[in-house]
């Protein structure tokens, strides 16, 4: 009975793994190219640093903090209206991106920040002495030294995606938690509940796997 109620469910399986990942990939993305920078800004405008500057560095950090402070199941119904605008629609993969987004932005922005922190000022302070412009000090120092802090923390975001990812299935966002929800809970079916648990928890393990492997790799201490 079982076994027969997976194979049944395969299909349905394959189609939300896929959109998981579509949204998990597109979320990711964005807090990438805007988190990074985001995350560099607040490490250098911070006391002490070369572009050294309170108020970008309270404001932004503001924003960020408040961003970070909210539930992400709050903030999926509260932009809505932005989703509906962005996306043209409130449900599906796609549309669950927009949240996931705007979610994983601060969110990995403050693990750049933390891991950025971890380089030792004196590195920081000798390639100022000696004249290299803010770019190259990020491009050629900051950068490099805190790869390896900084997958870390591309781990870190893309397992607390995956968890999002799942939530957005409340509001019909797709994925593996709406088929837990639409096949699980809604129909009493433990052995779906199980089974998206399991596969929640694979892919989990897997990417963890993969970013501890990369960071140790690229990391030349």
């Amino acid at each position: 009975m079982i076994l027969e109620t997976l194979v049944n469910l395969l299909p349905e399986l394959n189609k939300a793994f896929l959109e998981t990942v579509l949204m998990v990939a597109i979320a990711l993305s964005v807090a990438v190219i805007f988190g990074l920078p985001l995350g560099i800004l607040l490490f250098v405008t911070d006391r002490g640093l070369f572009l050294e500057n309170p108020t970008i560095k309270s404001t932004v950090g503001f924003f960020v903090n408040l961003i970070r402070s909210i539930p992400f199941i709050i903030l999926l119904v509260a932009l809505l209206p932005l989703t509906q605008l962005i996306a043209g629609t409130t449900i599906g993969p796609k549309a669950a991106s927009v949240s996931l987004s705007v979610a994983a932005v601060p969110f990995f922005a403050r693990l750049v920040e933390s891991s950025l922190r971890e380089i030792d000022k004196g590195v920081i302070e000798a390639v100022v002495s000696v004249g290299a412009t803010p770019w190259m000090i990020i491009k050629d120092v900051l950068l490099p030294e805190a790869r390896p802090g900084l997958i870390q923390g591309l781990t870190i975001t893309t397992i607390s995606l995956v968890g999002y990812s799942a939530m957005a299935g409340i509001v019909g966002g797709g994925g593996i938690g709406d088929l837990a929800i639409r096949f699980g809970y809604y129909r009493y079916d433990d052995t779906v509940m199980i089974t998206t648990i399991i596969i929640l928890i694979c892919i989990v393990q897997i990417i963890q796997f993969s970013g501890d492997r990369i960071a140790r790799f690229v990391d030349k201490k």
